[in-house]
């Protein structure tokens, strides 16, 4: 199992990574997170989500990839 954050400003690019990934055969892991990033000034969107993979873990991963 491999674990990702998504993470992105509350914009339509989060929905569209979490979907991306979704499509992908990520699943959802826990609720998604909202918080103000006070150095950027903008509301920040995150979102774990895990996938089974036939491949042993490594550090050196693209998860994105998988």
């Amino acid at each position: 199992m491999i674990y990702r954050l998504l993470t992105a400003d509350d914009t339509s690019e989060f929905c569209h990574k979490v979907s991306e990934a979704l499509s992908k055969g990520w699943t959802l892991y826990g609720d998604p997170t909202y918080a103000f990033d006070a150095a950027n000034g903008v509301m920040r969107c995150g979102q774990a989500v895990i996938k089974e993979v036939d491949t042993p873990y490594s550090p050196d991963m693209k998860l994105g990839q998988q």
